[in-house]
């Protein structure tokens, strides 16, 4: 008699290995892909020091903050103006603007995100080549993490309010002693304290800049033409400014012949396109910790590689790093009931872009 041997490979448990380790494989892939991700938004947070240390530098060189940020917003207006302007559709968009605010589609205050940017990046002229890019972000940071918990206790960047737990009230409080301890070491120096309480306000304020940013974009259906706008009112701001300083009292200074100290406002719209990128596949959270991370250790690393900076970095600005990192991480925890799926997705995607308009951070592509 013959006999036949059972074929085995169709078998219901030869499926089931093999249906395990492709889902086994999947999800090596996709820690990979995410760790991948994680760095290069670790890499792209450290943009926002860059910039602040480009422009610390510039107002250093020709002695003037408020000059060096002009020009910095104008760099990143004159490329805003080109990409926005090259396509007919934003154009048209772009165009749009005044009967829009005429027609008060949205709140007037909406179209007046830019201000708070143009106060970061005024912080970073005048302090920065005082303070140092480590001290300068802790303190920015700091002012984003407790802004972020008050304007989301208000409801202002999300249809849902998160309400103010121990844990969010612990966050906004390490952010405190962050900027305490970081400028722990100049106590005995008034005028170097009233410097980092600047970037601090600036903080303070961009926690709202999201929202005006994201009213904008969905009033002129472009995040394109919201950051042009933004970058147009912030630098609108600062010259009708400067205008009025040089009518007063006078102005004096000459542009410095070094090409990269023209960098500031490239630095910042190049950050504003990673972190739109990168949101898509982390997720506000992760994004936020990632580039918060990214600025302050690069901060960190700015300081003490580059000793033409002139700025030590001191035992507390390591230890201010550390609190402001976990701050960070502590405040970007929600709390309370979440926000609808579409919405989620939506405001992860609006905040990460206008918090890096903000100053890279501001941040900064933090997502507050």
């Amino acid at each position: 008699m013959k006999h036949t041997t059972p074929a085995t490979t169709g078998s219901p448990s030869g499926t089931q290995g093999g249906a395990l380790n492709s889902s086994a494989r999947r999800s090596r892939v996709k820690d990979t892909a995410t760790a991948l991700l994680v760095v290069a938004t670790v890499l792209a947070g450290a943009l926002g020091p860059m910039q602040a240390a480009v422009n610390g530098q510039l107002g250093k060189t020709i002695g003037d903050g408020h000059a060096a940020a002009l020009i910095s917003f104008g760099t990143g207006l004159v490329l805003m103006f080109v990409v926005v302007f090259a396509r007919p559709a934003t154009r048209r968009e772009a165009l749009a603007i005044p009967g829009l605010i005429r027609s008060r589609t949205i709140p007037w205050w909406n179209y007046l995100a830019g201000l708070c940017g143009a106060v970061i990046v005024l912080s970073e002229g005048v302090t920065v080549g005082v303070l140092g890019v480590a001290t300068f972000q802790i303190s920015l940071i700091s002012g984003l993490v407790i802004s972020g918990v008050i304007c989301d206790r208000l409801g202002v960047t999300a249809s849902v309010k998160q309400p103010l737990t121990t844990t969010r009230l612990l966050g906004a409080a390490l952010a405190i002693a962050a900027t305490v301890v970081v400028i722990s070491p100049s106590f005995s120096v008034p005028h170097t304290i009233v410097l980092a309480i600047m970037p601090f306000v600036g903080g303070l304020l961009a926690g709202w800049q999201p929202a005006g940013n994201a009213a904008v974009a969905d009033v002129t259906g472009s995040m394109l033409v919201s950051i042009g706008w933004n970058f147009l009112v912030g630098f609108t701001a600062l010259l009708i400014a400067y205008l009025v300083r040089a009518a007063a009292g006078g102005v004096d200074f000459q542009l410095p012949s070094e090409w990269w100290m023209y960098l500031g406002g490239p630095l910042g719209l190049l950050s504003i396109a990673l972190m739109a990128l990168l949101v898509r596949g982390l997720g506000l959270l992760l994004l936020g910790l990632a580039s918060v991370a990214g600025q302050l250790v690069g901060s960190l690393v700015l300081d003490a590689a580059i000793p033409a900076l002139g700025h030590t970095v001191h035992v507390a600005t390591v230890i201010g790093t550390v609190i402001a990192l976990v701050a960070a991480g502590i405040g970007m925890i929600p709390s309370g009931k979440a926000a609808h799926p579409d919405e989620a997705g939506d405001g992860a995607h609006e905040d990460a872009v206008a918090a890096a308009v903000a100053g890279g951070e501001a941040g900064e592509a933090s997502g507050r």
